[in-house]
Parts: C-alpha cells; sequence; structure tokens
C-alpha cells in the first residue's frame, strides 16, 4: 500500500497513509454494525414464518417477476443477485432462515431484481463500470510503481494514469451507493406492503438493511479516500 515512498535520493515514510488508517477504521466499524444487527435480528423469528427463499419468491412474484430463479449459495450473508444469469442466490444465513434479518436481506437481493426488470439506470451503469473497475484497481498500481521508478516527464505520465485509472474504481464505488439505497428502500416498501413482516418486523429488517448499507459507504469513503491520498502523493512527486 506504498507505505514507504521511493525518491532518487532514498525512501522516506509516507504521512498519508493515515488517510488508509482512517479507511480502515471506517470499515471496520461498518462491519461490525451489520454483523451485529445481523445477529440480533436473525434470533428473531418472524411471525409469518416464511424462510428467506419463501419471501424472494413472494415478493418477486408480487411484483410480476417470475424469470428469476432463486438458489442457495454456501458461505455466510454472500447473498446476492446475478443479472446476466437472472439468478437471485441466497446464502446459508438467508435461504431457510425464517428470521427477520433473512427475510430482510431477502427482499434486498429482490429489489435488485426488480430494478434490472425496470430497467433502473444506475443499476445498469454500475454493470457497465464493473469490467473497467476490476481493470482499474489493479493496473493503477502498476502504473504508479512504474511511475514511481522514473524521474520529470515520464514519471508524472505514469502516475497520472495510475490516478486515472483508480478513478475509475471510485466512481463505481459512488454509482453502487444509490443502487444499494433504492435496492433496500424497495425492498422496505414492499415487505411493509405485502404485510410479510409487520411494523416492528418492517423497523428490524430496516435497522439490519440500513447497517449493511453502511458498509457499502465505507468503501466508497475509502476509495475516495486513497484517490486523495494518490493525488497528494502524485502532486509532491511533480514538485520534485
Amino acid at each position: 500500500m506504498l507505505l514507504y515512498i521511493y525518491r532518487p535520493y532514498g525512501f522516506y515514510f509516507d504521512p498519508t497513509y493515515i488517510l488508509i488508517i482512517i479507511g480502515l477504521i471506517i470499515t471496520m466499524w461498518a462491519q461490525y454494525m451489520v454483523s451485529s444487527r445481523f445477529r440480533k435480528y436473525s434470533k428473531v423469528r418472524s411471525m409469518s414464518g416464511l424462510t428467506g427463499a419463501m419471501a424472494a419468491e413472494r415478493i418477486l412474484h408480487s411484483q410480476g417477476i417470475y424469470d428469476v430463479r432463486i438458489e442457495h449459495v454456501a458461505g455466510n450473508l454472500s447473498d446476492h443477485y446475478d443479472p446476466r444469469s437472472k439468478v437471485l442466490r441466497l446464502s446459508d444465513s438467508t435461504y431457510n432462515s425464517a428470521s427477520v434479518a433473512a427475510i430482510g436481506v431477502a427482499a434486498h437481493e429482490c429489489g435488485h431484481a426488480m430494478q434490472h426488470a425496470q430497467g433502473y439506470v444506475p443499476i445498469k451503469l454500475r454493470s457497465t463500470l464493473v469490467p473497467v473497475a476490476n481493470i482499474g484497481s489493479y493496473a493503477s498500481w502498476i502504473l504508479i510503481l512504474v511511475g514511481l521508478l522514473f524521474t520529470g516527464s515520464s514519471s508524472q505520465v505514469w502516475l497520472t494514469a495510475g490516478i486515472i485509472c483508480f478513478a475509475a474504481t471510485v466512481l463505481f464505488h459512488l454509482v453502487t451507493l444509490p443502487v444499494e439505497f433504492n435496492a433496500s428502500s424497495r425492498a422496505i416498501k414492499v415487505l411493509a406492503g405485502t404485510g410479510m413482516l409487520y411494523t416492528e418486523e418492517v423497523s428490524g429488517a430496516k435497522k439490519v438493511l440500513g447497517a449493511a448499507a453502511l458498509t457499502y459507504v465505507a468503501s466508497a469513503a475509502t476509495a475516495i479516500l486513497q484517490l486523495l491520498r494518490l493525488i497528494i502523493l502524485f502532486g509532491g512527486r511533480r514538485r520534485d
């Protein structure tokens, strides 16, 4: 993570690393929040008795979506919707669980299926940015490391290219925010409207999804801090 930066006259400690530490703290806090809230509401059985898989099927059908398969996937909170194959995958902690947390998470993933079915623009944009972000996240560090080996204009070209590549990753995280918040909003609205969860249970599901949303906020904040750090380092490089 470039804790030490090379200059022609040697290495020096990178004080901007504090930005990475701040990002790490934010991420750890967000992970703690989602884990603790999911753990709490995974112990609260819904009065409807519906499992996550059953709730997902009802939600999709209530929205006129019949071409999305629901599958069981191994892992904990590895739930996701695959728009390419139109498959909604629910994890061990969601698929067969009748808890408020499980139904909330399943409903959130259904929210993505609804976005896809209705042509929600941000989710289309995010899908387009996936390969760009994946390539950019790896290429950025390679370009930056190469740039650190040179001086003058050559160094500036490589560093700038690296920062631009990383900026694509930041853009992906920013676009992800409205996608995730909108999916949760759709989930809560459907759960309350269909009566699958009672008022108190809807409140619990909202807390679980709210905590989950913090992880995406944390990822975006971390990416922005890293980009800021690279810009600061690049500016310092130019003045050398």
